[in-house]
């Protein structure tokens, strides 16, 4: 008796084809993501060199100011004043603000923070309260959890001027001191890397969508600062630091990006719930913002399914194949892309400086992170940061803004 002909299975091409999209990813990350070049060691001998006022807004920043302070007032740069906004705080910021010495700066002041008006965000309202203290030439908006070497504001400065520069933002390292900050960190920070892949370029080209600064380090000329309108122009944003650098380049100024990992440091989070309440108010609305109104339905959805699809489901899809569930090429699909995904995380996570054998947790991280934009998608325009409940225009849209340039 003839037996029927086996039926055939999938062919051994198909978890290769499967696996592409990892492999794609991979080589554009190597081949086409590039970060901004590094702040030049010099610190330059131009004479007269321009007043700079350093603004440092703070709530409830107890536990950073200090350190913040003693960065900044060491700075080896000539012509400085420090001004921090106490942002209403609760805590002992502006105590401890008011003790710290001036150090190197021609001055350092305290200002106290004027109540929220209708319409603001409370960083936006901190910068503008000192922006109008400042008597610099230069104005520096830094944040209270930053940590800056003595060289950083004179390399800063140089940069500015020897590049003609309108504005200049610097990125420096992040610091992770928990475990969860070590996981999570670093995904939110790929997906950065390949929104903006090759910021200088974009500026350079005028494409304004690509454009993004560093709020823990943002160095404006006044003129520029006023000409785009200032942080009353943002003053609903969650992203000020992206909406501002938009509007530098929309409005033909010049925008430089540069790293200083040696000299500029920031511990952003210090627990999985600062992780989480940070990110849910940053990530989604800021994303938005980069990406034309048509598209931005689609932003959150398109995130969560990448997020799961890449890096979760391979390797609940290995885990079910070697439990006996599933076709066979199930197992070598899945094999093979948590195989390179195994292999591409740990360098992902020592380039960000975590430690490498936190890259093969990358699952658990990836899941943190899709859950940071399932509750960023489900407030939707509310956001919630330093006791403060905040309501954005929907889907993202900013506040109207002033200085001529419109939002959109």
């Amino acid at each position: 008796m003839l037996r029927p002909p086996p039926r055939p299975g999938p062919k051994p091409l198909l978890p290769l084809l499967l696996s592409l999209p990892w492999l794609v990813l991979v080589m554009f990350v190597l081949l086409r993501v590039r970060l901004p070049d590094e702040l030049p060691a010099g610190v330059g001998g131009e004479r007269g060199p321009p007043l700079v006022s350093v603004i440092i807004p703070a709530r409830n920043e107890a536990h950073n100011i200090e350190a913040c302070l003693a960065g900044v007032t060491a700075s080896a740069y000539p012509r400085f004043e420090v001004l921090v906004v106490d942002d209403r705080s609760t805590d002992a910021t502006a105590a401890l603000a008011l003790g710290w010495p001036s150090g190197h700066a021609l001055r350092l002041e305290v200002v106290e923070g004027a109540p929220l008006p209708a319409g603001w965000l409370g960083k936006p309202w901190a910068f503008r309260q000192g922006a109008e203290r400042a008597r610099g030439e230069l104005l520096l908006f830094t944040d209270a959890d930053t940590r800056h070497a003595a060289s950083l504001l004179p390399r800063a400065v140089a940069a500015l001027r020897a590049e003609r520069a309108d504005v200049l933002t610097v990125i420096g390292r992040q610091l992770m001191e928990s475990f969860w900050e070590r996981l999570v960190q670093p995904q939110i920070f790929l997906a950065l890397w390949l929104r903006f892949f090759d910021v200088e370029r974009a500026v350079a080209r005028g494409r304004w969508r690509g454009a993004i600064a560093n709020g823990q380090f943002l160095l404006f000329r006044r003129e520029a600062y006023q000409a785009v309108g200032g942080h009353e122009a943002v003053r609903g944003e969650v992203a000020e630091d992206l909406r501002l650098a938009q509007r530098v380049v929309r409005a033909g100024f010049r925008l430089r990006i540069r790293r200083a990992e040696d000299a500029l440091a920031t511990r952003m989070y210090r627990s999985l719930n600062d992780v989480m309440e940070g990110w849910t108010k940053n990530i989604f609305i800021g994303g938005l913002q980069t990406v034309p109104p048509a598209v931005r339905p689609f932003v959150a959805p398109l995130s969560v399914a990448a997020g799961i699809g890449l890096w979760i489901a391979p390797p609940l899809a290995l885990a079910a194949a070697l439990a006996g569930w599933g076709p066979a090429w199930l197992a070598t699909w899945g094999g093979a892309t948590t195989g390179v995904s195994a292999l591409f995380w740990p360098v992902v996570y020592h380039r960000l400086g975590a430690r490498a054998w936190y890259g093969l947790l990358y699952p658990l991280g990836a899941a943190v992170a899709v859950a940071i934009f399932v509750r960023a998608w489900v407030r939707g325009r509310t956001v919630v940061w330093k006791g403060r409940t905040y309501e954005t225009n929907p889907r993202g849209e900013p506040w109207t803004g002033i200085g001529g340039l419109p939002h959109g």
